[in-house]
């Protein structure tokens, strides 16, 4: 069995959404098939990704070197030991053959959205869910059955008054979530303030809320928001700064009782290793955020995880960035604290299979082969010509 074609098209996500640093207005993603010369029900099989979303369409480095490696190599070499299925650690070994140390995201986000399709051709190929494959390699056998799942929403819109932030949350809790996030840092400090205590007014525990700055503020604003924020005992501050500004990490961890989160923009496991070194996280409240597709995909995730747990920390404190089928499968795969969800944010990126339902703060584990993409009618219509 072998490889035959990669094959990767830049969507546009399509989305006016704002956050307090950037717009999506000119956002896209790259959508890429790995085709196999495996056949099952009369068709080749084929598995997907897309690099998720907040990174724009890298499709030059794909087609220029790791795709040329991949379908250069001998194909045995990429083969498991039985011979019947790819090994994705092996094809990740390939991609990076001949890349020097540093200057991750110049390639982190190209390798790890074909390394995450292998794994779904991989799933496919064993006739089973990927979330099962990744719990029987990497958390002993413990195979979930559901995840908590919470939503992120509260952004920024021309014209939002309070009543429609308060409207928008109460949908999420009615659609079955139990645990909502906001952005943050795109008002004056004092308006962003009463955003928050007029969510809290619908949620009634600021545990049930997490708020978001996406690495907006400098010191000065970092500081001053987790002063006004600590009162009310939220879930999580999340990105307050630059993930790499270690120090000013530190420091607001320092000011700040409650929980942090970040990680989404960190690329590699050595720049996750300097922010536990350096940036004050602890071990016991904080919350780590990475996006396996956009950080070198699900083996060099494990290996990442493997080393957060040398570091004291549990599982639990995982919760992937993402919202999609894609960090579904990690997290009940191997065991983290939870998934995002956008629901009708990121257009056909964003969301879970058209037939997935929220039950009390929890989503079910599909169990369709792989990731499951072709049970996502509108996202699988941007995936499906890639193949024909």
């Amino acid at each position: 069995m072998r490889i035959i074609d990669i094959r990767e098209t830049a969507v546009p996500l399509n989305s006016t959404l704002r956050n307090s640093s950037f717009d999506f207005s000119e956002m896209t993603t790259s959508v890429v098939a790995v085709i196999t010369d495996v056949v099952r029900d009369g068709a080749r099989v084929a598995g997907f990704a897309f690099n998720s979303t907040g990174r724009y369409a890298c499709g030059a480095q794909m087609r220029e070197r790791f795709i040329p490696r991949i379908l250069r190599a001998d194909p045995g070499s990429l083969l498991d030991e039985t011979g019947t299925n790819i090994e994705p650690e092996k094809v990740l070994a390939c991609m990076m053959q001949r890349e020097k140390s540093g200057g991750h995201s110049e390639r982190s986000i190209a390798i790890g959205t074909i390394e995450v399709a292998i794994w779904d051709a991989v799933a496919k190929i064993a006739g089973r869910p990927l979330h099962r494959l990744l719990a029987e390699r990497y958390n002993g056998g413990r195979v979930a059955d559901k995840v908590f799942c919470y939503v992120g929403g509260g952004w920024y819109f021309p014209g939002q008054t309070l009543k429609d932030l308060q409207d928008e949350m109460r949908r999420h809790l009615n659609a079955g979530y139990t645990m909502l996030k906001m952005k943050v840092g795109g008002l004056p400090l004092d308006q962003d303030v009463r955003r928050v205590e007029a969510v809290l007014d619908v949620l009634g525990s600021g545990s049930r809320l997490a708020v978001d700055a996406n690495a907006k503020f400098g010191r000065n604003a970092a500081v001053a928001y987790a002063k006004a924020l600590a009162p009310y005992g939220l879930r999580w501050f999340e990105e307050p700064c630059d993930p790499l500004n270690y120090a000013l990490f530190a420091e607001i961890a320092g000011a700040y009782e409650g929980a942090l989160a970040t990680g989404e923009n960190l690329y590699s496991t050595q720049d996750v290793e300097n922010l536990m070194r350096f940036g004050g996280l602890r071990a016991d409240r904080d919350i780590i955020q990475v996006d396996p597709p956009q950080a070198y995909g699900i083996v060099q995730f494990s290996r990442t995880l493997d080393m957060l747990a040398r570091h004291g920390w549990q599982r639990s404190a995982m919760f992937p960035h993402g919202g999609n089928q894609m960090s579904l499968h990690i997290t009940g795969g191997f065991g983290l604290g939870g998934a995002e969800s956008y629901p009708g944010v990121f257009g056909d990126f964003g969301g879970f299979a058209d037939d997935a339902r929220v039950e009390d703060g929890y989503l079910r584990l599909p169990e369709r082969p792989g990731i499951g993409f072709e049970g996502q009618a509108g996202l699988y219509g941007a995936m499906r010509p890639l193949i024909e």
